[in-house]
């Protein structure tokens, strides 16, 4: 017999680096039931306890049958970067009209997003779900679970070039959502999607489309169906005209910097039409939503813009960063603190050189490289002092010492960037910045 877990009821799952079993005794105190897949030795008094040969199994399976019982449109999310902050302006967009369920943070692989699903409750109309991977088949496998009706790829880039050794390998991994859909929202300005996507002949569902462009990748035989326009930035973030075919156009302030914040609007957007929202809907959710701490979040302390994009990093997502630096920097220097991107495997000497590249082309004023690897990209800058537009550079072990050092560093009027891998731990740079600013 299938039941629905109530509330408190756990799952004793054993993971690479913890066994669920341990927290066994807690997890009954405060719950009335657990799964186990191993019989402890005293079960206590009052409690249901549930042996089975395989919880994590167990679980994906309880939430496969959960997610069958339902027939309501379930929307996964997966690229390379955006994926967060498109499954979360999706899900402001959906709860202007429907119940929605989503999963929370960052509980996206083979035990977070059934963990995500169990907690689907009745009245729930609409699901939005985000699908992570670190190597091929991992998506498929989450789509098997979840069954999703409707996939987002946000963009195909750098993010666990590492582990799947090729750009081409990430984009196939990516791609793995695309079976059983009956609708695929994707980026029509990224050509490489685009093209193993046209290399997928199989694919009966509907495409639709999102881009900068109106006319991308091959105006031939794709026209845009979402796209947005006339995009003005602001103090709070960006406003732009929102534009879906057949629904007209709208003026949306989106309360977030960035061009790629522009990306993952649209493709929110895209999804939000295929369901047949109101662009006032989609205006409305989007304008709702706001920044994830970490995620480009821009405040000013004491004549000092800081961007705080410190959450996580690879080579495509620091490149777009460095492009909003440039951007958003005005009046000032623009400093670029960058920490080690992990993940990158073979790529990862070529990957930090090519920061250090990218820094001269755009003019970047100050670089703070933190890290060994980031220490590569400094050597790129210094192999190029002498040309006019070569940064001051400075180099620290790890981001403890460099924000011991960062008050000597910023002036007044800079815009300062801090932007790296999740264990780099780039955030203690920002809060000794504001500490000493």
């Amino acid at each position: 017999m299938v039941t629905r877990p109530g509330k408190g009821d756990f799952f004793a799952i054993k993971g690479d680096r913890f066994d669920g079993h341990d927290f066994l005794e807690d997890a009954l105190e405060k719950g009335s039931g657990a799964v186990v897949d191993t019989k402890p030795d005293v079960i206590p008094r009052g409690k249901a306890l549930i042996y089975v040969g395989n919880t994590l199994r167990s679980l994906q399976d309880l939430a496969h049958w959960l997610r069958e019982e339902r027939d309501i449109p379930v929307i996964a999310v997966t690229g390379s970067n955006g994926k967060t902050t498109t499954k979360e302006m999706l899900y402001s967009i959906l709860s202007m009209k429907y119940k929605t369920l989503k999963n929370e943070g960052n509980l996206n692989n083979h035990i977070g997003l059934p963990l995500s699903l169990v907690k689907l409750a009745p009245d729930d109309e609409m699901i939005v779900l985000e699908m992570g991977m670190n190597a091929s088949g991992e998506i498929r496998k989450l789509c098997e679970i979840a069954r999703p009706s409707h996939g987002v790829i946000t963009n195909i880039g750098a993010a666990h070039l590492g582990m799947l050794g090729s750009y081409e390998a990430v984009r196939a991994a990516k791609l793995e959502i695309i079976d059983g859909l009956s609708i695929a929202v994707v980026n029509a300005d990224d050509m490489f999607l685009m093209q193993g996507l046209d290399g997928m002949k199989n694919y009966m569902g509907r495409i639709i489309t999102f881009a900068l462009k109106k006319t991308s990748y091959d105006s031939t035989s794709h026209n845009v169906d979402v796209t947005a326009w006339d995009m003005k930035p602001t103090d709070q973030g960006t406003d732009f005209e929102l534009e879906c075919a057949g629904k007209g156009k709208v003026r949306v302030s989106l309360g977030v910097h960035g061009l790629f914040n522009i990306y993952n609007a649209l493709a929110a957007s895209a999804v939000s039409y295929s369901l047949g929202m109101e662009m006032e809907d989609i205006k409305a959710g989007l304008e709702n939503y706001s920044a994830f701490p970490m995620r480009f979040e821009v405040t000013e302390e004491h004549g000092v813009t800081i961007i705080n994009d410190s959450y996580n990093a690879n080579l495509s997502s620091t490149r777009e960063s460095l492009s909003e630096l440039i951007r958003l920097g005005s009046g000032g220097r623009k400093v670029a603190v960058l920490g080690d991107m992990f993940e990158l495997g073979t790529f990862t000497d070529d990957s930090h050189r090519e920061i250090g590249r990218i820094i001269i082309d755009m003019g970047i004023d100050v670089f703070v490289a933190v890290g060994e690897k980031m220490g590569l990209a400094a050597g790129e800058c210094m192999n190029a002092r002498g040309i006019n537009n070569a940064p001051d550079i400075y180099c620290f072990n790890d981001a403890e010492h460099a924000g011991k050092e960062i008050s000597g560093i910023a002036r007044k009027n800079d815009t300062i960037l801090v932007k790296g891998s999740r264990s780099m731990s780039m955030e203690k740079i920002i809060k000794d910045m504001k500490d000493a600013v």
